[in-house]
């Protein structure tokens, strides 16, 4: 299991969700995803599309001006 950032800062609907499902598809089930937003929309997206796809959602919060959500992926399912 290892630890990755995925920077979606300044990128606009629906790109912070296509960006962190590109990402997932290279990682291993286990890894941890940090994604840090500028899109308060991702608040929202990144969560939906991971019960969809079966992926663990660990934490959402705000720092600022960015939304930070971290993931826990799921190889075992639809990515």
């Amino acid at each position: 299991m290892s630890r990755h950032i995925l920077d979606a800062r300044n990128l606009l609907c629906p790109m912070p969700v296509i960006r962190t499902q590109d990402r997932v598809k290279v990682l291993d089930d286990g890894d941890i995803l940090e994604v840090r937003c500028t899109d308060p929309g991702a608040l929202n997206d990144i969560p939906a599309w991971c019960r969809v796809h079966g992926h663990q959602l660990i934490e959402t919060k705000e720092e600022a001006d960015e939304v930070v959500i971290i993931l826990s992926v799921k190889t075992t399912s639809a990515t």
